[in-house]
């Protein structure tokens, strides 16, 4: 009961994350690997407006081993609420344990990651190969929800056992900048990201189990772990887990093979869906998000371009910051920007090559309208 009087007080402030009250068909950027980082977050947020956006999966496991690196991949701004920290492993200790962290950074929702295929993550038991022990996935879950409870009771960085010193500095320092309603210890829901199935599509036995341990939303993949990305998603077995899941208050998203805004609305009404996660659609085109992309555009031939040089400076400035290998990761970035008009593959073979963003600056300044 106390648990119900607090998530009623904070529904006034509208300072957290309930999927129940997102409007309907909620449209969200899929977290993708070596893509979604703060930077790329940010743009797509503000030139898309998704209404949702995930970090990179983080392995629950870098937490206790004190990964220097860890709070530079879990970083955001305000900008890109509400935000989702997307987490892996096998572990259900750590999970509990990574969820107080995460709250304590002031995120609005956990995702666990049950659905990467790469071996390195399978073989351990983690991302897809949960999918082969449903038991173990729903003890992940109801782990981080009893991490979440713990936070929610009082639990801070300093409970967690084993977190090195420098992780604990650096996270509170972050805390203590946070704006006062994401300090408090509001509800935080979590959900899963998985497939439609390990070797054969099986999404209403697999999204059956996973049900059982209640998680806010589950976001299906429509393809199987063995198919990678391969192939054409089955929005059938989407649908099929959209059933299973009828009657619950678990939301059911499908991801795969999104191209445009029409085609998001189009998936998410015909096979009676909460909503739809948009990748690799995504890649290069924030305006994916939009109803008003073709407009924007006609007005504007090169407004992608004009996004993929902030782009540009924003990655230099969070991300590499002057240093010319660390803008490599970019450089995917710009060549899917440049992308559906004249001339656009020979700017793309250059853009691939820079180093910096001042060197993509000169290379755009031909382009009309950029300033």
């Amino acid at each position: 009961m106390a648990e119900r009087a607090s998530t009623n007080c904070l529904q006034e402030t509208h300072c957290y994350l309930d999927w129940q009250h997102l409007s309907r068909p909620i449209l969200g950027l899929a977290p993708m690997d070596g893509v979604t980082d703060s930077a790329c977050r940010h743009i797509q947020k503000k030139y898309g407006k998704p209404a949702l956006v995930y970090t990179e999966f983080v392995a629950v496991e870098r937490l206790q081993v004190g990964d220097w690196a860890l709070l530079q991949d879990l970083h955001y701004d305000e900008s890109q609420r509400p935000v989702i920290a997307q987490i892996y492993g096998h572990e259900p200790e750590r999970f509990l344990w990574m969820a107080v962290f995460l709250c304590e950074l002031g995120f609005d929702g956990i995702d666990i990651n049950m659905g990467c295929p790469a071996a390195s993550v399978v073989h351990r038991g983690s991302g897809a190969g949960l999918i082969r022990t449903p038991g173990l996935a729903q003890e992940i879950v109801c782990a981080a929800r009893r991490g979440i409870e713990l936070w929610r009771n009082g639990a801070t960085l300093r409970d967690i056992p084993g977190l090195p010193f420098h992780l604990l500095a650096q996270a509170e320092a972050r805390r203590n900048t946070l704006p006062p309603p994401f300090q408090a210890r509001r509800p935080v829901p979590v959900s899963v990201k998985t497939r439609i199935g390990y070797e054969r599509p099986q999404a209403k036995e697999w999204i059956s189990r996973l049900l059982e341990a209640e998680p806010a939303a589950i976001v299906v993949h429509g393809r199987t772990l063995h198919q990678r990305y391969r192939g054409a998603a089955d929005w059938e077995e989407i649908a099929a887990a959209a059933e299973a899941a009828r009657g619950s208050r678990t939301l059911i998203l499908g991801n795969g093979d999104v191209q445009s805004y029409d085609d998001a609305i189009h998936r998410a009404t015909r096979y009676g869906l909460d909503g739809v996660l948009i990748g690799r659609g995504a890649n290069g085109n924030p305006l994916v998000f939009r109803p008003d992309a073709e407009g924007l555009l006609a007005a504007e031939p090169h407004l992608l371009l004009r996004i993929a040089l902030e782009h540009a400076w924003l990655h230099e400035e969070t991300i590499s910051k002057g240093h010319p290998p660390r803008f490599m990761p970019m450089r995917k970035h710009l060549g899917w920007y440049a992308r559906g008009f004249p001339g656009a593959s020979y700017l793309r073979r250059s853009l691939v090559q820079t180093s910096s963003a001042s060197e993509v600056e000169a290379l755009l300044a031909p382009y009309s309208k950029l300033s």
